[in-house]
């Protein structure tokens, strides 16, 4: 069965502002200092997992010239344009429904990536995906890969394991349950059960299982995505503009996985960090004096545990500060304090559109 991997590459990272702009969204740059995007990094880590040809980004048409000039190593015909924004089960539904297309109506199986994880250990994150697609590709399971827990978060979503089965890659198990992001005691119960994974958005599966699973969880986003599939080869994109706006706006955690009574997960054997916020993206900095991290240059006096990130070309000054993230763009410079980095997609909806 021929294998493929969709990374998805949609979304406008408010959390990274003034940095990610819906045009150059975060996966477009790399939030946490080198050479290298986030997007760059997932593709060339997606190309260890599956033959290098069969790596497709699913974005939208305001993204596709950012991505052609940050990333030239993806080519225009390995991107899937949605012709409008509508979350993760509508960008997999129709990815799904286009590989089924180009492959001439053949089953195959894909892995889906977000754009905009850290990974390290590539060799590990190819033997994990591996080992999911042969799960996948043993029935018409939806495969999730499962993180070890380091630490009671509270901002991720979590899978409870059940029923443990073993193979000649390793073990895997039969999802129990899915859990919603919890409050501090119940993510510290989580952490220590040994029981719990958290759910990386990291997904293996057969093109018929998950257009099938839409079909019977989001029956009006099936119905759309098999009109669209029902186009011929050269009209699949304009019925896609014409169609695809009219789905419902879910992910698919809500739609299908939630729902299904066939979801799996692989425990992940790699490293892994999604960066989600400016106080995240501290984690991957160069450290200074004083629990100060930095990208860029940066001069502190009487100032700790700071994080600073210049995109600019500026110097940053720090005195008798403490716990703050300074960041400049080329147009904006963002001061708040760390705990309040979570909520910058609230202050990015009051905004002005030129700054958006």
């Amino acid at each position: 069965m021929k294998r493929y991997a969709v990374i998805m590459a949609g979304g406008a990272g408010e959390r990274f502002w003034p940095l990610s702009r819906r045009s150059k969204p975060k996966h477009l740059w790399n939030v946490a200092g080198g050479e290298s995007c986030l997007l760059s990094m997932t593709y060339a880590r997606a190309r260890r997992a599956v033959e290098p040809e069969n790596v497709y980004v699913v974005t939208n048409a305001e993204q596709v010239g950012a991505i052609a000039s940050v990333c030239p190593e993806i080519a225009r015909d390995k991107i899937i344009v949605e012709p409008a924004g509508r979350d993760t089960t509508a960008a997999i539904g129709l990815s799904a429904a286009y590989l089924k297309k180009i492959g001439g109506g053949e089953d195959s199986s894909f892995a889906v990536f977000p754009s905009d994880h850290i990974v390290s250990d590539a060799e590990a994150f190819a033997r994990t995906i591996g080992a999911a697609f042969e799960v996948a590709e043993s029935g018409g399971g939806l495969v999730t890969i499962g993180i070890v827990p380091t630490f009671p978060a509270t901002g991720y979503g979590y899978i409870r394991r059940g029923e443990k089965f073993s193979a000649d890659f390793g073990e895997y198990y039969k999802v129990a349950r899915f859990f919603e992001k919890p409050n501090l005691a119940r993510a510290s119960e989580y952490a220590a059960s040994g029981e719990f994974y958290w759910n990386a958005g990291i997904f293996v599966w057969k093109t018929s299982a998950i257009l099938a699973a839409i079909e019977k969880n989001a029956p009006g986003t099936g119905k759309i995505l098999r009109e669209i599939s029902a186009a011929p080869d050269s009209g699949f994109f304009a019925a896609a503009r014409r169609l695809y706006p009219q789905i419902e706006k879910i992910s698919i955690d809500f739609s299908v996985m939630e729902r299904a009574d066939n979801a799996w997960t692989v425990p992940a054997k790699f490293d892994w960090d999604d960066v989600g916020s400016w106080a995240a993206a501290e984690r991957h900095m160069p450290r200074f004096a004083d629990g100060n991290a930095a990208v860029g240059e940066l001069f502190a006096a009487d100032s700790k545990n700071c994080a600073v990130f210049d995109a600019a070309g500026r110097a940053t000054a720090l005195m008798g500060v403490e716990g703050l993230v300074v960041v400049h763009s080329k147009d904006a410079t963002l001061v708040c304090k760390k705990e309040s980095a979570e909520k910058l997609k609230d202050l990015v909806k009051t905004l002005p559109e030129r700054f958006r």
